[in-house]
């Protein structure tokens, strides 16, 4: 009895402590991920207040969340959509890996932490914060914008890249021999594409399935579905995420929505305990030794995100200025990264990994909305400025006639659909 009320009163306070923190984030404007990773830094081991009675609790209730996380993502996106963006966006996918895995595989082989760590930090600075984009595309109006949907379309080929990338993690930290660490990414990739053509023919008939006009009848089949499914998903060695991500896509229409509003305080909840269990696992004195590296990773991988957004909106057709705003708003990093770092933590691969993450992504969560808010301005005064220094210092070329930069803006600058 005495160990059951140390547990209530301790998981009370967590939970409480977690919903004063997101109050305080809302209330200035940024995501609530960075405080809760700072709350599993101070109730982990090494920090204020380590948890005792609660902590196998916090982690069964990180990998729903982990679950949730992906479900939720996957209920964003129809079958159809997915396989147009694959066909349409798939450049801008491999721009945007190329640019973005790439510092962070170097960075770990640079600090001998060898080639499984390569992999697993490449995931971590290649994936962008689904969540916090979308919140700052809604908060600063730019949901119409003509740049949103090159944007949206990295993050689904991002998402759509987890599904064959987090088993391939998975069995390299696992240990594997070649061979069968290639057998866990072939069932997965023919998982996805199973259940991507089954949903795309099918789609109506399984969301049919899953329908109920009572929420509570609704919920609980979804949830229950998405346990199976994700628990079958990781006996098959295939990651319970990436099961959870597929369920989401094969559900469609009215089912979907409703279970995205039904499902969505329990994301949020579970979620805020995923990112406080990655924070326990993280010995705050491990961050200022790499808090250098974390530094110097979140510039170089800022410069790459931007340069991706920009070319992915420039083929797009998208003028100057949506071409910033989109690279801009691509930079913040969050729930994938800290997902993907926290399969090699639980792997104990390498012991300074989890606090570089927790720093680069603490750090790229603040970042993130003042790039999307910041970087056009700042890029198109610093044309303009190079543009003026030209013209003033006498060039060759004929003066543009009056008005031509002015309608170039105005076009770039509306670009709403």
């Amino acid at each position: 009895m005495h160990s059951s009320a140390v547990f209530l009163i301790e998981f009370g306070c967590l939970i409480l402590g977690l919903g004063l923190l997101g109050r305080l984030a809302g209330r200035f404007g940024f995501s609530p991920i960075p405080l809760y990773l700072l709350a599993g830094l101070a109730f982990g081991e090494g920090g204020l207040l380590p948890l005792v009675a609660s902590e196998d609790f916090v982690a069964i209730g990180a990998e729903i969340g982990v679950i949730l996380l992906l479900l939720m993502l996957g209920l964003e996106y129809t079958a159809a959509d997915l396989v147009s963006n694959l066909r349409t966006h798939y450049p801008a996918g491999i721009v945007d890996a190329a640019l973005n895995a790439l510092p962070g595989a170097v960075l770990a082989l640079l600090l001998g932490w060898g080639p499984v760590a390569a992999v697993v930090l490449a995931g971590v600075t290649w994936v962008s914060s689904s969540g916090v984009i979308a919140r700052v595309l809604g908060e600063l109006g730019r949901l119409g914008n003509r740049e949103t949907p090159a944007i949206l379309s990295i993050l689904v080929l991002e998402d759509l890249s987890m599904a064959v990338y987090l088993p391939i993690v998975t069995a390299l930290l696992a240990g594997v021999g070649l061979a069968a660490g290639a057998v866990t990414p072939a069932i997965a990739l023919g998982v996805a594409t199973l259940v991507l053509v089954l949903a795309v023919r099918y789609g109506r008939h399984v969301s049919r399935f899953v329908s109920s006009d009572d929420p509570e009848k609704l919920l609980l089949v979804v949830l229950g579905v998405t346990l199976v499914v994700a628990g079958l998903a990781q006996r098959l060695q295939v990651s319970a995420a990436v099961g959870a991500f597929l369920v989401g896509i094969a559900l469609s229409g009215e089912v979907a929505e409703g279970a995205s509003s039904l499902l969505a305080p329990l994301r949020d909840l579970f979620a805020a305990v995923f990112f406080v269990f990655f924070g326990l696992h993280t010995d705050p004195a491990g961050i200022p030794p790499v808090l250098v590296p974390a530094l110097a990773l979140a510039a170089v991988t800022t410069a790459t995100k931007i340069a991706t957004g920009y070319w992915a909106a420039r083929r797009a057709g998208i003028g100057p200025k949506g071409r910033w705003r989109a690279g801009g708003t691509l930079v913040a990093r969050g729930e994938f990264s800290i997902v993907i770092a926290g399969l090699a933590v639980t792997s104990g691969i390498e012991p300074a990994l989890g606090p570089l993450a927790t720093a680069y992504v603490l750090i790229l969560v603040l970042l993130g909305p003042l790039t999307a808010r910041c970087t056009e301005p700042v890029a198109t005064g610093l044309t303009g400025r190079l543009r003026r220094r030209r013209t003033t210092s006498g060039a060759l070329s004929a003066p543009a006639p009056p008005g031509a930069h002015e309608t170039i803006d105005d076009q770039d600058i509306v670009g709403r659909t």
